[in-house]
Order: C-alpha cells, then structure tokens, then sequence
C-alpha cells in the first residue's frame, strides 16, 4: 500500500482517493463501506526483473498473476501519487466484512479539442451549469479535469487530456484541484428544478462533443470473459502428469476440462446474451439544438443535458431524463417489478434540487417502456437528459448483477481455517489449482489446494531418496504427490448442491439468480414481509365511503356513485392518475376501484378537449342518471382535470386541480394518508372524533384514505393551473370525507407465518399502510399473538426548543375480523408462545426519530419491532441494513414497486413478481403468496447441509488418496494411470455428484444446520475417519506382506513401470470401497434432508458401483489388464479383505452416528455455556434480564 492511498466514502479525501455519491440507501448501488486506491506508475527496472523472474520460472508467475493480478502490479511497478499513475489498486471492503477485496485498473487518457472547456456564450448556456461540475465539484473543476500533470504540462500545454478509469461499469475522472478521482455522476450532483429547465433549448454541437468525451457514451456493455485462456491453464498439470507417463489419466483430463470449459463457455455465453439482449438499446432520437433546431441521432451519443423530443407513440427510454413538459404514461416493470403504467408529470419549476429518487414521478428512467405521451402546453413532450450508460437506473441494475455483493456467510470463510487444522499436512500447492476450472466456491477450491502435503512432501522426497531414485524423478514425484490434494471433481461436486437446490425450487416455480444465496436461506433468523399484496391480497374492494356534513361524520354510504353531486363525489372521480390506453383505463388498483365505484367514466385527447373547448389533461363524465334517480336533483356534469400532483411515498398523497362548466373559479382535491391530509386540513373542518372514526376501520383491517378539497383563486384554464404548486394546492383545505376499502388476507398466509414462529423465525411486517391497520392484519394472520403484549411507540422530534420524546402505548388485544370469520377462527391462527412475546409497533416518522435521535435505543426496538407501518421505500432499505448490523440474518420478502430496495439489500430476497426487475432480488417466485419463504428456508437448510457433507467427502477422498500413494510411495510404487482415472472419475465423481440430489426435509423444524467449518464436530469427524481409513489401508497392506503366496515388487524399477504388484492391488482395492463407504457415512438425511433412500439414483450407483468393486476383488476377469492388478489366488485372502471393507463400512457409520448424538451433549456438559458474539443474542439477554419497555401494560 503506497502512502498515497487514502480511504473514501461519501466526503472528499484530504489528500487522494476517489469522490463517490453516498447512494447507501439506493436500491441499486453497492454496499461497499469503504474504498482505498492506490497509484502506481511504470519502472524500467521492475519491468526488467518481473520477466527475468518470468523466464527463469519458466513461466510458472503468469499463472499465479492471472489469479493474482495485484501481485504483478507490486512487482511491474512502482508507487507513486494518484496525479501521475498509470495502474491503479483499488481495495474495498464490504459493509458487512472486514476482508479487502483487490482490483487493478488503468489509467485512460484522451485529449480534449483546444477551446472546448471555455465557457460557453450566454445563450448557449441557459442551464445554467456551463462546464463547471455542480454541488461537490468548485466551478474551475471542469478546467482542472482536463489537465496533465507535473511537467507533463509545460511540455503540452497546448493539448488538453483527460485522466480517467472505468471500474464494473463506472466512469472516475481526475479532478486536479480535488487531487481525486471523481465518479463523473458527481458532476451534475446539485442541480435544481429551474436548472433543468433551462436546459430545453438543448446543447451546441461543441458542448456536446466535450461532455461525450467526460461522460462517455451512452452505452452499458456487458462483458464476456475469454475462456480460451482456461485451456491455456490446464498445461501445467497435464504437462507434469505426461512426464510422469500418465498418458491416459493426462488425455482424460485434458478431453474433461476441454467439454467443461466449452459447457461453460455455451452457458455463460447464452447468459451474457441474455442480459445484453434486455441491456442492448440502441434507436434512434430526435434531439433540440439552439435556435429550435433539431437534430435525430444515434441513443449512444446522448450526454446530460441533451433535450429530447419524445414520440407520442412511445417507445423505449435510453437514458434517465426529467420531463419538462407534457405527461406520459410509463412501464417501469422493468426495473421496479410493478406491472402496472405509471403517469410521469412535467417537473415543476422551482429552486428545489432535482433528485431522481425522490422526483420519481417527473423522471423517466432508461429502459422503461413508454406507452403513450401527450403534450398540453407546446408542440411537443420534452424530456431533459440526466444520466447516461452505467450512471443511470437500469445501468446500476446492471452492476448489480454483474457485480453482486459478496457473500459475507461463515461457511466461505472457515473453508479457509478448516485447513490450518490440518496444515501439519500441507504446504502451499497453487499449481494443482489450474487443473480445474474455477468454481463458484474458489475459497473452498484455494483451502484444498493449501492443505496439500507438506509432510507427504518431505517423507516422498525422503523416502525416493533412500531408494535411490533420481533427482529429476523425485520432483516429478513430489509434485504428482501435490496434485493428489485437490481432485478434478471438487468444482462440480462444491457447486452442484446449490443447482441441485436451485433445480428444484425452479420446478416448484421460485427461480433464484444468485444460486449461493441459497445456503444463506438455511440461516434465516428473521423475514420481513411487505403487507398489501404480499400478506394481503392485490385486489382492494371499496366499503364505501363516509362524507362530513358540517364538523360530523354521516353514516358509511356503501356506494359511492349515489353521493350527492358535489366535492366529495368529485374528489372521487377525479383525484387519480388514470390513463387510457387503447381505450382501457389503466394505472394503479386503488385510483381503479375507486373511479369503479363512483361509475364516472375518463376521457383523454381530443374528445376531452372537445367537451370544453379548450385543452386540458382528461375528462371525468358522469354516468347515466339512473330512472329513479332523475328529477331528485340536479344531474352532475363532467368535470375536467387540469393539473395533477402525482402520488408520492414520501408525501402519501396526491393533488389534483379541476373545473366544470359554469365555475368560476378551479378546485384543488388531495387523496391521501388519513393522517397527513386531516393534518393539511383547517382544523375547524376536521371533526372532533375524527380518530375515533378513523381507528374503528382501521382496527378491523380496512385501508382508509382521506380526501379533501379547497377553491383556487385562479381562472379555470389549463395555463393558469399548470403554473400552480404542490405547497399553494395544500393549503387551507377542507376536509371532505373518508373512503375505505377492504384487503382481505391470502389464505396461505396465516399457516406460512404460524409456521415459521413455531420455528423460531421472526416475522415482521414491513408496510406503507397505516399503523392501526398493519397491527390488525399482524393479529389476524398471528404474527402478534392474543395473550402477548403489544406496544406502539410514538417518536416527536425536537421542535420549538423541546427535545426529542418517546411515548408508549400498549394496545388491548383484539381479533380483527377482516379476513377471518368469526373471532374462534382468527384465535385459532395465533401462535402461542411460552413465555408470551412482547411486540412493538411504530410508523415510519417514529423509525426516522429514532435513527436520529435515540440511536442508542434503536438496536432494542428492532430486537423487539414486528410492525413498521408507513414506511417509504428507502426506509424499508435502512430498516433491512440495521437489521443486519445487529448480525441477523435477514430475509425480505415482497411485490416488487417499493420493496426493490429492501429485497436487494437483505441477505435472501424474495419478489412476488414476474416482472424483469424481479433480477434485482435473488429469488423470484411465480406463485404470489409467501409459501415460498418456508420452501426457500428449507431448500437453503438442505442444500447447505449437503455442502457441508460434500465438503467433508471431497476432504477424506482427498485425504484417503494422499495414504494411499504415501503407503505406495515407501515402497517405490505408485496407483497407476488408469487407476487414477477409475478412482477419480468413475468412482468419486459418480457418487458426489449424486450424494447432493436428496432432498429437503418436509418439516421446516426449528434446529439450523450449521454454518461453521472449525467446528468441534467437523473437525473430530474428518480426523476419526482419516484415522479409520489410514488403519485400513495398513492393515490390508501388513496382512499382505505376511501372506506365504507374496512376492515383493522390484523396488529398482520405478512406477508404473513395476505394476502390477501385489501392494497395489490390495491398497486400490481397499481405498476404492472406502471412497464408496464414506459417501454413504456423510449422507446422512434428518433432520435437514430426506431420508437416504430416497436417493435412488445415488443408492443404484453405490450398489452398482459396490458390486463391480466386489466383483474386480474376487473375480478380476478383464478389467485386471487395464487397471494393472495382480492377480489373487487366495479365496480366504479375498474374503479377508471384504471383512476388513465391513470392518470399515461399519466403524464409518458407527463414528458419524455417535459424534452427532453424542459429543454435542459432551460437550454441553464438559465447558460452560458461552454468550453469543452476536449482537441480537446480547441484547435479547439484555431484555430478559431487564425489559424494555417496562412490562407494566396490560396484556391481551
């Protein structure tokens, strides 16, 4: 590490390092907690010594360099400041680790045009920007990116260069002034609304050119790695093993990698296509020039700050681009899973910053899928570009699935310390390592490789040396005994558990894209679930609704279409974002159901303007009067919609403006969270029981919106409106009434969550619902019990001098009655616990005060939170991330839409929806009810015992192996070429690969299995064995030697010149049972998998594979040529050594069985029970010995 590296995070280093946007809280952006670079520049003399190391080794470093590409740069170059390096290091360390991870990366230049980085003339920079970055970035950073360094300049002042890198997808260039690296999406961090306004007259030709060369182009490329050099790889081992004479074992190894890699090079090939194909965007756009030109060009010459010309037709998005002017209607399936359009508004004027996240509904992101777009004021629907390639929306999903966050699992961790155990037998052995191809598991494939032998090593040379074999020929030998250490099945065998799991979920309809999330779901500690859609069903039925006459509420009126004509019924028909697409209404369910109820139809287009006159944005028309409804009153009129307020999460509302013929002046109407609109409202309109109303429904599980109104002083045009505010719309209302809907609970959820509490897991409810509504559902489907304690937790942040406060409210049990019909049936979906469980319940403003203000607090409400209701999407990501900083391990399950955060950033997220952002969350579930959750919980549960069971396997083949050849090497012998191939290929491959199709266990019970390597348990079984298997071999290898019939091999003749021997024949076949036997002792099935013989596969191929074994024992026939046994004649002998197989099969199962039910138990009793290092364990501890809050509520 040079002195010039320096660590960054979302603030500019003091000295080097790269400026990074702090995007923790994205859904889509990496979950790196800090990052370190470090410069490097070239050295003559380095360069010099690394290919003279090079040559002299005859090549050997290349290999280690490919894997280790760090290591090339230390010893090629030298460490020098960021300002003046050709190579970078670039070290991050993940949020939840405390390992670095190592790139290299280099340096680009390219020259900028002579005057490109002047300030543009006025009128050709109205958006205000010219070339300085905004925000981070001071005004002469621009001038200062383009600028070389040191002498560099003096020498070329006259031609300007631009220093830059790309790392997965990103572009950093070198801001002077900073002496930093900066992400080139800072650059344009801070502008405002007003800003991206001004930038619809579009750029000139020069600016543009310069910003392609800063941002790059609009492109996101997904690379396809050459595999060819794979094969280039594989020299070393064959070439060790043809001077050895293993011409076939080398020719099979060869023909197998050769078929491995090209299935590999077929697969990944097809999935790179894959992905291109839904990344490739490339179409043609019309852009504005000065002067009102404008041009069509190519979607990867688009730079932030052009303005496009968007067809009305629609098409796809190949950027992120504010809308400026016009309204259209969006697909955004493909990045949030929520299949249903989304009305996107022009961006209002103003001097608030613009922020893509939190101004959602006036951004387009790139590849979405416009559906239709109309323009109201102006000729055309302009957009604003924002971001391009890699910087935008579908560029960050893209990342994240070409560079997913590491698994942070024990497991993968202890493959490495699981080898210190035994390091007694090892010594670093990288060359083995490029025999096989990587596997998704390289730690575990790099931990074999290390624990290879070291006092095999030391004895072979030792022992070749006594018997007077050469020099060249000990070295062949040593290394041979080297390559023993990792057999060519471990890849297949350490990954094909996982795709046995992930094939078997696939069947069941649950697709999972990162098949090592799979394990992970065998340690869940906790699963949060979205409510409506999840828990609940899609679908909302209208109640009805309740209007106000004067400060009091009227009773319920079940439907709505018979209101009277007035505010209320307006608000109704109109308050939404519908819009019509080939003459359908479509958009969200809610603003559907309502308009349903009322019987009002839309209008949109000409026939909309027609009706008035003029233009505006949609009409609403009445239905036909019913007969006995005409002549009571006056029938109502169409009402035109002349401005709109998209809903927003963070808000909870939304605004519409309208007029009818005759008015003089517009109404406003806002539809909303019941709390946040009453608390828009003059008080004076509010009733005094307006809580008590409001928790009735609530209470009994219905979804209540408020709506409200007020008159606008404006005249009732389109203009006038579209000049109006969010701020001047929400002031002074009136409120009007209440609509409420019913969600009934998924029947399969009650079972779902009673089953995993039996198990011990936690569930949490995680909504964007109302509080009192989520704490009914949660009782309803048994999440919170009847007899256990329930308390809401109410926050107020510190105003007018007050500090912060906290208020607690315990809550009387209740059945709610929605979705259960009658009390005994919801009593019967509880969970009981013994003792009962305290629960808290609190909304997403208490959760932000508590973050904030009582952080030292916060760790206790999440051990005992289980409803976290009004929760704005980025919330749902913090709740997920504090979670697991107190070392849960947590699982997210939801709809898509605004759970896309919290499904990525939690350790196992499932998505109920079929839409193409679903590659945002690991597993993907076409069945929209949470019975996947259990089914992922135990196929994770199974398949990360059956790692477990592989690993060991693949340890003791290995370790068996390794006596074997020691036992052979003593006597200046070794298995011969074929042999190698029967055990390796035919024998262990077969039955590892099979040993991973059992099952999982039908029953999700409440043990885990578990996660760590070095484990008491783990390691007193592979030593037993080795000891069971080595007392075997020598046994069968003495009783041999003392046998009358024996003849001893002439140790003047090396192998294989010197088979077949008798010492041979007996260990191979003896070794050759034991690799069968312990495959069957490590497949042992409850409690996490199905019992063994349901295997049938894995049973056949040990019966046929036992039977040929037993058959090549007694009666040789025709394979005894071809594997280069001695022919036995002594029956008794033969018999011997199957009592000595039996001896073995039985002591194997024997071991397993009392060290699973045995030494757990000892070792309970024989050392005290340790605490928990991890955090939730502690302060559960904590909260038994002293709760919070004080248990002095009542219970239900």
């Amino acid at each position: 590490m040079s002195a010039d590296s320096s660590p960054l995070m979302g603030s500019t280093p003091a000295s080097y390092g790269t400026l990074t946007i702090e995007t923790s809280l994205d859904p889509l952006s990496s979950s790196v907690s800090s990052v370190r670079l470090s410069g490097y520049c070239g050295s003559p003399w380095r360069v010099i010594g690394y290919h003279v190391v090079v040559w002299m080794m005859a090549g050997i470093p290349l290999l280690l360099f490919h894997w280790k590409p760090v290591w090339g740069v230390w010893l090629r170059f030298r460490p020098c400041s960021l300002a003046h390096a050709e190579t970078l290091v670039i070290e991050i360390r993940d949020k939840e680790d405390s390992s670095w991870q190592l790139y290299t990366v280099r340096v680009q230049t390219e020259a900028i045009g002579e005057g490109s980085l002047e300030p543009p003339p006025r009128t050709q920079a109205e958006d205000g920007r010219s070339q300085a970055a905004v925000g981070a970035v001071p005004e002469g950073a621009w001038k200062d990116t383009a600028q070389l360094c040191g002498h560099e300049e003096a020498v070329s002042g006259q031609q300007r260069v631009l220093r830059y890198y790309i790392f997965q997808g990103q572009r950093y260039i070198w801001i002077e002034t900073q002496q930093a690296f900066c992400q080139v999406s800072l650059l344009d961090h801070g502008r405002t609304c007003d800003d991206i306004h001004r930038s619809r007259s579009g750029l000139g030709l020069q600016d543009q050119t310069m910003r392609k060369t800063i941002y790059g182009p609009n492109v996101i490329r997904v690379p396809v790695k050459s595999y060819p050099q794979l094969l280039i790889d594989e020299a070393f081992s064959i070439g060790l093993w043809l001077a050895d004479h293993y011409y076939w074992y080398a020719l099979c190894i060869f023909l197998i990698s050769s078929i491995s890699i090209c299935l590999s090079l077929y697969k990944t090939r097809k999935q790179s296509e894959t992905l291109r194909d839904m990344v490739k965007l490339s179409v043609r756009v019309c852009v504005c020039r000065p002067g009102g030109e404008e041009e069509w060009v190519d979607s990867s010459e688009l730079v932030p700050g052009d303005c496009l010309v968007l067809p009305k037709e629609g098409g796809l998005m190949p950027c992120d681009a504010a809308l400026v002017a016009g309204e259209c209607m969006v697909n955004e399936s493909s990045l949030t899973g929520e299949s249903v359009p989304v009305l996107k508004t022009a961006l209002p004027e103003g001097p608030m910053p613009y922020c893509p996240e939190t101004q959602q509904r006036h951004t387009l992101f790139c590849g979405t899928l416009m559906l239709q777009a109309r323009s109201f004021v102006g000729p055309h629907v302009l957009a604003v570009v924002t971001r391009t390639g890699f910087c935008t929306a579908k560029g960050g999903l893209v990342s994240s699935i070409l560079h997913p966050r590491p698994v942070n699992f024990k497991f993968y961790k202890h493959s490495m310390k699981f080898v210190a155990a035994l390091s007694v037998l090892g010594e670093c052995a990288p060359y083995r390592l490029c025999m096989v191809p990587r596997a998704p598991h390289p730690n575990l494939t790099e931990s074999l490789a290390v624990s290879s032998a070291l006092f095999g090593t030391i004895y072979s040379v030792f022992i070749l040396h006594q018997n007077r074999v050469p020099v060249n020929e000990i070295v062949l030998r040593a290394l041979d005994l080297v390559t023993v250490v990792v057999p060519p099945a471990l890849p297949a065998a350490m990954t094909v558990c996982t795709l046995y799991a992930q094939s078997r979920l696939r069947s069941q309809g649950v697709f999972c894209i990162h098949p090592l999330r799979i394990n992970l779901g065998g340690k869940l500690q906790l699963v949060c679930f979205d409510k409506t859609g999840t828990l609940t069903e899609d679908g909302l039925d209208v109640m009805g609704v309740v209007p106000l006459q004067g400060q009091a509420f009227l009773p319920l009126v079940p439907e709505p279409r018979r209101l009277p004509t007035g505010p209320l019924l307006r608000a109704l028909a109109t308050c939404h974002a519908l819009s019509r697409l080939q003459d359908t209404p479509v958009g969200d369910p809610m603003d559907l159901k309502m308009v349903e109820s009322t019987g009002w139809v839309l209008e949109e287009g000409p026939a909309a303007d027609l009706a008035f006159g003029t233009q505006v944005l949609a009409v609403m028309r009445p239905p036909v009067q019913e007969p006995q409804l005409q002549g009571m009153e006056e029938p109502p009129g169409p009402v035109s919609i002349l401005s709109r307020f998209p809903f927003s999460s963070a808000l909870q509302r939304m605004d519409v403006v309208v007029a009818w013929p005759g008015a003089t002046q517009p109404e406003a109407y806002v539809k909303g969270s019941p709390e946040l609109v009453a608390g828009l409202c003059n008080p004076e309109t509010v009733p005094a029981d307006f809580v008590q109303m409001l928790q009735s429904y609530t209470a009994a599980g219905y979804r209540v919106v408020a709506l409200a109104g007020r008159p606008l002083p404006i005249p009732p045009s389109l203009g006038a409106a579209q000049q109006l505010t969010r701020d001047t719309v929400e002031q002074e209302l009136s409120l009007l009434g209440l609509l409420v809907m019913r969600n009934l609970l998924k029947p399969q959820t009650t079972p779902v969550i009673q089953a995993l509490r039996r198990t011990c897991i936690r569930t949490v409810m995680v909504t964007g619902d109302n509080l009192q509504t989520a704490v009914t559902v949660a009782q309803s489907c048994g999440m919170v019990g009847l007899r256990e304690r329930l308390v809401i937790i109410r926050a107020t942040p510190p105003e007018r001098g007050q500090p912060a406060s906290l208020e607690l409210l315990p809550v009387e049990s209740s059945v709610a009655m929605n979705g259960a019909k009658d009390p005994d049936q919801a009593a019967g979906r509880t969970v009981e616990q013994d003792p009962p469980s305290s629960h808290l319940a609190l909304s997403g403003s208490t959760f932000g005060v508590l973050m904030k203000h009582f952080p030292r607090l916060l760790p206790k409400v999440l051990v005992q939170g289980t409803i976290f209701a009004r929760m704005a999407p980025e919330q749902k990501t913090e709740l997920v991330c504090e979670l697991q900083k107190l070392q849960y391990c947590v699982g997210m399950c939801g709809d898509g839409a605004n759970d896309c955060g919290a499904l990525k950033a939690a350790d196992v997220g499932i998505s109920l929806s079929q839409a193409e952002a679903s590659v945002v969350s690991p597993f993907t579930s076409s069945v929209a009810n949470i019975e996947c959750v259990p089914m992922v919980i135990r196929e994770g549960r199974c398949s990360l015992d059956t790692s477990f069971s592989v690993f060991k396997y693949m340890a003791l083949y290995s370790l068996t192996q390794f006596i074997s050849v020691l036992i052979l090497y003593t006597i200046n012998t070794n298995l011969g070429d074929v042999q190698f191939l029967a055990i390796d290929l035919v024998i262990t491959t077969t039955v590892a690969v099979l040993m991973s199709r059992t099952g999982p266990s039908l029953v999700l019970g409440r043990a885990r299995p578990p996660g760590a390597l070095l484990s008491v348990l783990v390691l007193s079984s592979l030593l037993l064995q080795v000891a069971l298997v080595a007392s075997v071999q020598l046994g069968g290898y003495f009783l041999t030697v003392v046998q009358p019939w024996f003849e001893p091999l002439n140790k003047t003749v090396p192998a294989p010149d010197n088979l077949p021997n008798y010492e041979n024949t007996v260990v191979f076949s003896l070794s050759s049972f034991q690799y069968l036997i312990l495959a069957a002792a490590m497949s042992k099935g409850a409690p996490f998998r199905r019992p063994l013989y349901t295997n049938v596969p894995f049973l056949v191929a040990l019966a046929l594979l036992g039977s040929i074994l037993v058959g090549l024992l007694l009666v040789p026939g025709l394979l005894r040529g071809p594997l280069a046994l001695r022919n036995i004649t002594d029956t008794c002998f033969k018999l011997l050594l199957l009592g000595l197989v039996a001896f073995n099969f039985v002591g194997a199962f024997m071991l397993e069985t009392v060290l699973d039910q045995c030494l757990p138990d000892c070792l309970r009793r024989l050392r005290p029970k340790r605490a928990s290092k991890k955090r939730f364990k502690q302060l559960e501890q904590e909260l038994a010995e002293q709760p919070w809050p004080p248990p002095t509520g009542p219970w239900g």
